[in-house]
């Protein structure tokens, strides 16, 4: 049997999560000598037509309309779901905008924003359009592992690859859930 295949991707967030990841240090080293990373932002993979894998891992909340099918399409080729860091467990700081109107958000991003001259909201066919809301991954997809943390702790991340790769679901001790 071949290494088992492992897709992540970063959706409406800031990184901090893949940061982790590649926080292992010689960690990082042993788990990639162990899977095949297939598509992910570390490989710089720009094309999320996933091939099956075993786990796929999504960092970042739901913003728009692209995302909605990332999410919905890497569901439907992994075996396992993981969601890494506040943004895709729980939507994360990027829910602050769900209490203005998206045609507000827009307006004030591109528009009157203070360094802004002569803006206009783009709308073109490749960029993708705003969901009226962020929303949490597991609010469009079955989550099979949640990994809680802005960003969550090297050691977390490490401690649920290891048991997936030993074939456990991970459950994560109450000494990894925690808030510095």
């Amino acid at each position: 049997m071949g290494k088992p295949k492992i897709a992540t991707v970063w959706l409406e967030g800031c990184a901090g999560c893949h940061m982790s990841f590649l926080d292992l240090d010689e960690v990082l080293i042993d788990i990639l000598h162990q899977v095949e990373l297939t598509v992910s932002p570390v490989t710089d993979y720009k094309d999320y037509c996933f091939p099956k894998v075993d786990l796929g891992i999504i960092e970042g909340g739901i913003g728009n309309e692209e995302q909605l099918e990332i999410v919905r399409h890497l569901r439907r080729q992994a075996k396992i779901i993981m969601t890494w860091g506040d943004c895709a467990v729980f939507g994360g700081i990027n829910t602050l905008r769900n209490w203005i109107p998206k045609t507000e958000v827009l307006e004030r991003g591109y528009v009157t924003s203070e360094s802004t001259v002569n803006g206009v909201v783009p709308i073109h066919a490749e960029i993708p359009r705003l969901l009226d809301q962020v929303i949490a991954v597991n609010h469009v997809i079955a989550v099979d592992v949640y990994i809680p943390g802005c960003p969550p702790d090297p050691e977390v991340i490490a401690y649920s690859l290891t048991e997936i790769l030993n074939g456990r679901l991970p459950v994560l001790p109450g000494e990894m859930i925690h808030f510095d």
